[in-house]
């Protein structure tokens, strides 16, 4: 194991997308959804389309912060037999397949933890993922893992919400790197028809205590929320309505649903 020296591929697309005045287009996507194989063609397409940044979604029975639809996706996707050994595998035939943006694993901690911390690091930075959105971890109790991410040059990123106190936030400096993922609202997952009045205010209050480009999740479905969230923050994370129009579609047509989709929201459909 080594220590980090260089920008990892996530600060490295965050600094080449401020210099060219863009945003980061970040699409989540369940792992294994709609057919098991399904990702390997969707996010390809997902790229064609404008994402700059992939979110790998590992099913899991009990994803507490998810909504109804990426629940569904999460099911359909452990029906199909995904496992983190095939997660793993996906991400390593992505890199194999020339996706060259960076790929961003997001789970729940008992099968991280299942699967062994280091082992999950290890085998992560060995397929090609470049970061990982634990969303059941606490800070405080992520020592082991933050400290496994850094000596394999991996980004851990946190989430915060509305709700989070000050000091909750400024605890992150020094744990979090790569960007941090700001939930827009408080609740689960889920398209929303409006963004919140308070969010640049909540924006204002995480750039102040944290020096790392800001990412915002959690409801967002139109270029309308894009552009409006754009002004204010470094990337914009879209999940829920990418599941929910990849579940209206023949699979044999997700990919260039996908790539519509990533278009429709750069404004360019």
């Amino acid at each position: 194991m080594t220590t980090a020296t260089t920008p990892s591929r996530i600060s490295q697309a965050f600094a080449d997308l401020a210099a060219r005045g863009e945003k980061a287009l970040m699409p989540y996507v369940t792992v294994g959804h709609p057919l098991k194989e399904s990702t390997l063609e969707i996010v390809p397409a997902l790229v064609e389309g404008g994402a700059t940044m992939i979110e790998l979604g590992i099913p899991f029975s009990d994803p507490l912060a998810d909504g109804p639809t990426i629940q569904r996706s999460g099911y359909q996707a452990l029906q199909n037999g995904v496992t983190m050994e095939f997660c793993m595998e996906t991400a390593r035939q992505l890199r194999q397949q020339g996706v060259e943006v960076p790929l961003i694993l997001m789970g729940y901690y008992n099968p991280v933890l299942r699967y062994g911390l280091e082992r999950f690091v290890a085998d992560s930075a060995e397929a090609g993922i470049d970061g990982f959105i634990i969303p059941d971890l606490p800070p405080d109790e992520s020592a082991e893992l933050a400290e496994l991410s850094q000596a394999y040059q991996r980004d851990l990123i946190f989430m915060v919400a509305p709700t989070s106190r000050d000091q909750h936030i400024a605890s992150l400096s020094g744990r979090a790197s790569g960007f941090v993922y700001c939930v827009s609202v408080t609740g689960v997952t889920g398209a929303r028809d409006d963004v919140s009045a308070s969010l640049s205010g909540f924006l204002s209050r995480v750039r102040s205590a944290l020096d790392l480009p800001l990412a915002v999740g959690f409801g967002i479905s139109t270029p309308e929320h894009v552009q409006e969230i754009g002004r204010d923050a470094d990337g914009v994370i879209v999940g829920s309505a990418l599941i929910s129009r990849l579940d209206e579609a023949d699979p044999a047509d997700a990919p260039a649903v996908a790539r519509e989709f990533m278009r429709y929201l750069r404004g360019n459909a």
